[in-house]
């Protein structure tokens, strides 16, 4: 008896080691960062997710979004916790799969949400039609100029699968344009909104005509902090409306500049639903159920014109309130 007590307790630690309360499921969400509204609304669909299920969720993340060390210890510290699974936001493609690799090894399955990975070690990957979101910008920003003109396309971060995916959908769908321009495709805005200002101010001072205006007839941003930055300095100069501009993302300040005619469209996702699937998922896997290796959580683009449409006011609006205790 004493023997095969001995023999099972080797194998829980060899597969995994501690769990955390093993009778409930204790599921880690980890984050690219903590600071954006985006995050905010992952986090509400994912607590979500955990009251409708009874498990518990436990949100942690690096606050900026170019920390990889930070978002790697992350994993490697909920892995020695012990977690009955992960839900992970990966900043890099390539960094956290050696990571996400150890968890497997360590029995902790894991559910990738937002941003590719590279490699097979994941359960699930849950997320946006990256390349979809960025085909509709380049849709509506061509209809805006009526395929012609110079645009802009200020990138956010190398090593982020989600961000790289919109802005080769958008160079892809501006192509097909011969009539369009694109005069700048090769700058990084960077994780944060103060250094995506400098970034999109430092662009867009270089391309003045002899009266002050932009020579750039269109602009293109793949996320909040690099939309948020470019709006902010297109007001500053004097600029908002008189450039075509077509972001991504959603908060209230961004609602605001596109009711004030500084935003022509915004591309939304759904990240509320993003983190709920993403829980939801990870608990149906460890409970037996079969689950899809990819989930499509939805995008669209909204203008100006439909931004008060119910639908459109939930996903630029959401009720982040309703299950974050804030």
């Amino acid at each position: 008896m004493f023997v095969t007590t001995l023999l099972l307790a080797l194998l829980a630690s060899a597969c995994g080691g501690r769990r955390e309360n093993a009778g409930a499921l204790t599921i880690a969400v980890i984050p690219k960062g903590t600071s954006h509204v985006f995050w905010q609304s992952i986090h509400a669909g994912a607590e979500k997710a955990a009251q409708e299920l009874g498990v518990t969720v436990v949100w942690r993340g690096p606050l900026r979004e170019d920390d990889r060390s930070s978002q790697v210890n992350e994993v490697q510290g909920f892995i020695t916790r012990g977690v009955s699974g992960i839900v992970l936001a990966p900043l890099d493609d390539s960094a956290l799969a050696p990571p996400v690799a150890d968890a497997k090894r360590a029995g902790i399955p894991v559910v990738v949400i937002d941003s590719g990975l590279k490699g097979d070690d994941y359960v699930s990957y849950v997320a946006t039609d990256n390349r979809k979101g960025g085909r509709l910008a380049g849709d509506e920003l061509a209809a805006l100029l009526n395929d012609k003109g110079k645009v802009v396309l200020l990138r956010y971060a190398e090593g982020s699968e989600s961000t790289a995916q919109r802005e080769e959908g958008f160079l892809e769908t501006i192509k097909a344009h011969p009539g369009i321009h694109v005069v700048s495709s090769n700058q990084y805005g960077g994780a944060d909104v103060e250094g995506a200002y400098k970034k999109s101010e430092a662009l867009l001072s270089g391309m003045k005509l002899p009266d002050g205006r932009p020579d750039v007839d269109g602009i293109f941003t793949p996320n909040e902090s690099t939309t948020l930055a470019m709006m902010r300095v297109l007001q500053d100069n004097g600029w908002a409306g008189k450039v075509k501009f077509v972001g991504f993302d959603a908060t209230d300040t961004l609602a605001k500049g596109m009711a004030d005619g500084h935003i022509d469209g915004l591309v939304l996702q759904d990240p509320v639903n993003m983190g709920y699937l993403g829980v939801k998922t990870i608990v149906s896997h460890i409970k037996g159920s079969p689950v899809e290796k990819r989930i499509d959580t939805g995008v669209r683009l909204i203008t100006r014109e439909h931004m008060n449409d119910p639908d459109a006011k939930e996903l630029l609006h959401p009720d982040l309130d309703k299950w974050l205790k804030r």
